[in-house]
């Protein structure tokens, strides 16, 4: 293995280390502990970076002020010490009083008055004296004390020493950097005790919400929903949000399961009265040999009858349980031609009926749809039309442009129409009027034709006719000509 490719693989496994060290810190904490955690961490790292920096700016301060006080003492001592002789000028080193120490040196270490120094003399002070040094500052210690000297030269081959005790300023320091650990330790437990008051406070909706989905997922009922305080409410924030949307699903949710339990719920009614006729004919065919021929054929035909309504009646919960149509297929379907081809066929299952089609108006005109789709929606609004109306009747099929520029295609009847009471639930799955309990039929048709329109974009829509009778209009907001 080269070094370049030793050198890789050692930082991939720190950063696989460091990678497993974040998980054993974070991975098994909730959510708001980590971020508590977090945010703790940054405010601990901000305040003892502001603390360090707090407690480095005293310290120079201070020796700074120290410095500059043995500054002042040296300048007016070598005013008033001009001409004396050379050696202690003070000598009480213990003193806290400002110069605690203080004297001249000569260059020459043989030079007269060298005797009884108090400060310490080393080559670098002859230097001075000799002027071949710049004054300096230095740290020493005297009688067990530490001290602070400035070094600077005189005229005459003289320097000046002069010392004060710097173990207050030291001391000073201690107490300071301790206050601010103090502080900082303090305020590191505060953020702590803030990140995680807030992070729960700021969370208990996420809270509330996994509480509501594990309890939606323990009982299967959706009609939970997530409870937000008043003032919660009035956040506009992330959080707030996602309980808003949550709930807003929840609602929708538990509108799709009312509606497919309702759904079955009419489905297996519907079903149990042709299933039971189905069950006695079937019974009686299977004693063929007591009936006679008429009694046979007539069985035999309710049979195919009732099984020709089971089966349309699956076929309609089929496409009504779809709940969206394939837009995949969808092509440019011209309404005349449609309308004309449902017309006549409903011509054909409805003798006893007459059809009457005005499509001259918008000749041409097509709407993007699936054509055995929109042809199903018209022919149950024929069928729906022949079976409310009196025998001989009139209905009467009209496709014409609006003043909007949109495109209504309209199928009305001269039967009784449909009641105010009624008029609210016709479209309503396996809703039947006291008039239509009596004819055939399981409530299906404007159900699925009123599916079959939206999704196509229309809009179906029924009400009473002016004159008489009922009127469904099919308005289909963009036409392409």
């Amino acid at each position: 293995m080269s070094a370049g490719d030793a050198g890789r693989a050692g930082d991939a496994g720190r950063a696989g280390r460091a990678t497993a060290l974040r998980r054993r810190i974070l991975g098994r904490r909730p959510l708001r502990a980590r971020l508590a955690l977090v945010t703790s961490v940054a405010v601990a790292v901000v305040a003892l970076g502001v603390l360090a920096a707090a407690y480095v700016v005293i310290r120079y301060e201070l020796g700074r002020q120290l410095d500059l006080q043995l500054k002042q003492q040296a300048t007016l001592i070598s005013q008033q010490s001009r001409g004396e002789p050379t050696g202690p000028l003070y000598g009480e080193c213990t003193w806290l009083a400002a110069p605690a120490c203080a004297q001249t040196v000569r260059a020459d270490p043989a030079a007269p008055h060298q005797d009884g120094l108090v400060l310490p003399v080393t080559g670098a002070t002859r230097r001075v004296a000799a002027g071949t040094l710049g004054e300096h500052y230095s740290d020493i210690t005297v009688g067990g004390h530490a001290m602070r000297m400035l070094t600077t030269p005189l005229k005459d081959h003289r320097a000046l020493q002069v010392a004060v005790r710097s173990d207050t300023v030291d001391k000073g320091v201690r107490q300071a950097g301790l206050l601010l650990g103090a502080v900082g330790g303090a305020g590191v437990l505060l953020a702590a005790g803030l990140g995680y008051f807030a992070s729960r406070t700021s969370l208990r909706p996420v809270t509330r919400l996994t509480a509501t989905a594990e309890h939606i997922a323990a009982t299967r009922d959706p009609a939970h929903r997530i409870e937000l305080a008043p003032y919660e409410a009035r956040r506009d924030d992330e959080i707030t949000s996602l309980a808003t949307s949550f709930n807003t699903m929840l609602g929708e949710l538990e509108e799709a399961v009312a509606a497919q339990r309702r759904l079955v719920a009419d489905a297996s009614h519907e079903l149990r009265t042709p299933l039971t006729a189905l069950r006695t004919n079937a019974e009686l065919l299977a004693r063929a040999e007591r009936l006679t021929p008429a009694q046979r054929e007539r069985a035999a035909g309710a049979l195919g009858r009732q099984l020709r309504e089971v089966t349309g009646l699956v076929n309609d919960l089929i496409e009504l349980a779809r709940d969206e149509e394939p837009q995949q297929f969808l092509e440019d379907v011209r309404l005349d031609r449609l309308a004309e081809r449902c017309v006549a066929d409903a011509r054909g299952h409805w003798p006893g009926t007459v059809f009457t089609a005005d499509l001259a108006g918008p000749e041409g005109v097509t709407v993007p749809g699936v054509p055995a789709r929109l042809a199903r929606l018209l022919s149950n609004l024929l069928d729906n039309a022949a079976k409310f109306s009196p025998p001989g009747g009139v209905v009467e099929v009209r496709l014409a442009r609006t003043g909007g520029g949109a495109l209504d295609l309209t199928v009305r009847d001269h039967g009784p129409g449909i009641s105010a009471e009624d008029l609210p639930y016709v479209f309503d799955r396996f809703y039947r009027s006291r008039q239509a309990r009596a004819l055939p039929g399981s409530g299906l048709g404007l159900a699925m034709a009123r599916q079959i329109a939206r999704a196509h974009g229309a809009e179906l829509s029924a009400e009473q006719a002016p004159t008489g009778g009922a009127l469904f209009r099919i308005r289909f907001p963009e036409t392409l000509g």
